[in-house]
């Protein structure tokens, strides 16, 4: 992982003030520092902000909503650091979460720390396509066996019962993307409202309830030196709800390259053909995937809306990271997409 920017002790980067940080860490959790603190901005994250931040001895990632313009019910940190402590000892790989700040006074919003762990998030074609078609099946097969794994754990029996309403949750899901892409409008697009008003009337009935990580794709793993994957990340989305989701998600994220969106990665030789992550899903998770087309249409809206969002930040100068003034470009060819898969789905 880059990290393009940098600030020592007592320094600041955007959305970080190391001083702030290390006198509040010393009342919260005294000891854990054993130094001045120094911390770097990941790149890559166009969502929450992510730092690595150190005392000398030990490093830790911090991870905060974006600055400025922030959608009501995205971004809780809350939300991450309680199911990631809560699948911390289940076969579902995640950081070790060590405190949870709420109070905004602190950062300019919540943030958390947790566990630097060892691992690089692939987030190109030619990265994988760098390692070979043997390790990259590998790790494409991790990715989906972790997603089965955290689809087979009950949410009751790690103290998630009460995480989401799995009532409803498909209906709430569509409602929800619609009022984020109105939350962030700078343009008309025709299509959203097109593909709204049919995941309004077209929904089946849900499949059983699970754990929901609600942004599911490789580049929100971390893959060790093994090709194993060492945790997954990025939970700010997660609830309990119809984990069918999540795979739509995945596979979205696998079509992108058809779409002409960046983010693709089933281009490089090895990787698990789209039929090939469905069927492993399936026969690991024991789960229907009869009839994936509303959850597809639903996945590219509300990656649509997520994208719009991130475009919304970017005409208003409250993006961190370079990459950021093409995003805008990537949404109405996933509203499209949106509305053929739901219309093909039959229903």
């Amino acid at each position: 992982m880059s990290a393009p920017n940098s600030a020592p002790a007592g320094g600041e980067l955007p959305g970080l003030d190391l001083t702030r940080l290390a006198a509040w860490l010393e009342r919260a959790r005294p000891g854990f520092a054993a130094g001045p603190l120094a911390g770097r901005f990941i790149s890559g994250g166009r969502s929450n902000l992510t730092y690595v931040v150190g005392d000398g001895v030990s490093e830790w990632i911090l991870r905060r909503p974006p600055l400025g313009h922030v959608l009501a019910t995205a971004h809780d940190m809350g939300r991450e650091f309680r199911v990631m402590s809560a699948l911390a000892d289940t076969a579902v790989p995640v950081p070790r979460t060590y405190v949870l700040c709420t109070d905004p006074e602190i950062l300019g919003a919540p943030f958390y720390l947790m566990e630097n762990v060892a691992g690089v998030p692939y987030r190109e074609a030619a990265e994988l396509e760098a390692l070979g078609p043997e390790r990259t099946r590998v790790i494409s097969e991790g990715m989906v066996d972790a997603l089965a794994a955290l689809h087979r754990v009950d949410p009751e029996s790690v103290g998630l019962g009460d995480f989401g309403k799995a009532s409803g949750f498909l209906a709430r899901q569509v409602h929800r993307w619609k009022k984020q892409l109105d939350a962030s409008y700078t343009r008309d697009l025709p299509a959203a409202e097109a593909l709204y008003t049919l995941l309004a009337a077209e929904q089946p009935e849900q499949s059983p309830d699970g754990i929901v990580h609600g942004d599911y794709r490789l580049d929100n793993v971390l893959v060790d030196a093994q090709d194993r994957v060492a945790a997954v990340v990025d939970w700010e989305m997660a609830t309990v709800g119809d984990p069918l989701t999540d795979v739509a998600l995945l596979v979205l994220y696998q079509r992108l390259g058809d779409l002409g969106v960046p983010g693709d990665m089933s281009g490089a030789p090895g990787y698990l053909t789209e039929a090939e992550t469905l069927a492993r899903y399936a026969e690991r998770s024991g789960r229907d995937l009869a009839n994936l087309g509303f959850y597809q249409g639903l996945a590219a809206f509300k990656l649509a809306a997520i994208l719009e969002g991130i475009h919304y930040r970017y005409l208003h100068g409250q993006t961190v990271g370079a990459g950021f003034d093409a995003i805008g470009d990537a949404v109405e060819p996933l509203l499209l997409a949106g509305i053929d898969a739901v219309r093909k789905s039959g229903r």
